[in-house]
């Protein structure tokens, strides 16, 4: 099993401030899925890639800004710790907690 899978609660700290997402990464038959969704926008995982602890991902956002983002993060236990990339801008730190199941 991956150890993204499941739901977390992410903060990107960029430069015009921390933004919140939640993120839900899912096994469908083998492949790698997820989301990602804001309080203005729910927008598809691509390119979901994950060797060992370390997970990354693309996805494009519209708000607060049109962007392509390059995610690259580790994931350790209940954490995950990183940052994204968009183009020449400079790295964000992403963090983030999974939320409990019902099965925890």
């Amino acid at each position: 099993m991956h150890p993204i899978i499941g739901t977390w609660d992410v903060s990107l700290k960029t430069p015009i401030g921390t933004l919140s997402a939640i993120y839900i990464f899912s096994d469908a038959g083998g492949a790698l899925t997820g989301t990602a969704s804001t309080t203005s926008e729910a927008v598809p995982l691509a390119a979901i890639d994950c060797d060992g602890p370390r997970v990354t991902w693309r996805q494009s956002v519209t708000r607060p800004m049109r962007l392509n983002l390059d995610f690259d993060v580790v994931v350790d236990g209940q954490t995950l710790t990183g940052h994204s990339r968009a183009g020449r801008l400079p790295r964000t730190a992403v963090t983030g907690t999974r939320r409990a199941t019902r099965e925890d």
